[in-house]
């Protein structure tokens, strides 16, 4: 039963952060923080597929937790592997985003509700999608420091980071998408203990 209910938790997640980067952000060519944020970019400028993206990006730091955080590496790998292959298998998400009519804000503040619900939702159950937050997981625990903060600091360099590289991409817009994410996993995970619970039966 627990397995079933991971692996539920892990398939809602990963639908609700696939839905959330294909039907709001990539329309608008819209960034979010982590390794997703990091994908997307390579995305924009490459056209590369972004669950794969995530996927080769996260294995080196996959490599690093096997070796010095083992219980981050259970913790994530099932979360990143059914992430990267739902935002590809979703991506054609992307035409009907772009035409529904709604404004790039929109599509950064729902995006990131959208996003923010399904990491939430994982999280409740200590599972995550590793990558780069996987990193700042690490980092840390190993500076003593607020896991959350250390995640929304790297999200707002990669966005930002991301804003300079890609001239269509605004700053403001996409740090909204980063800002609702976090607000929104930290409301699932701090203050709706059995909201995951009741998805998954």
């Amino acid at each position: 039963m627990q397995f079933l209910e991971k692996s539920l938790t892990i398939l809602i997640g990963s639908l609700l952060i696939a839905i959330g980067v294909n039907l709001f952000l990539v329309p608008f060519g819209l960034l979010e923080g982590g390794a997703v944020g990091v994908s997307l970019i390579f995305h924009y400028m490459l056209d590369v597929k972004v669950g794969l993206t995530f996927l080769l990006l996260s294995i080196p730091i996959f490599i690093m937790a096997w070796f010095f955080y083992r219980s981050f590496f259970y913790n994530g790998i099932h979360g990143m592997l059914f992430s990267s292959l739902i935002i590809d298998l979703l991506y054609p998400l992307h035409k009907l985003g772009g035409g529904l009519g709604v404004s790039p804000l929109f599509g950064a503040a729902f995006g990131g509700i959208i996003i923010g619900a399904g990491a939430g939702i994982m999280l409740r159950r200590d599972i995550s999608i590793g990558g780069i937050d996987l990193f700042s997981q690490m980092i840390a625990r190993k500076l003593r420091m607020n896991a959350g903060i250390a995640i929304f600091l790297v999200d707002v360099v990669i966005v930002t980071i991301g804003s300079l590289m890609l001239e269509s991409v605004f700053l403001s817009i996409s740090l909204t998408t980063v800002l609702l994410s976090g607000i929104t996993t930290s409301i699932i995970v701090s203050t709706a203990p059995e909201l995951s619970k009741e998805l998954t039966h």
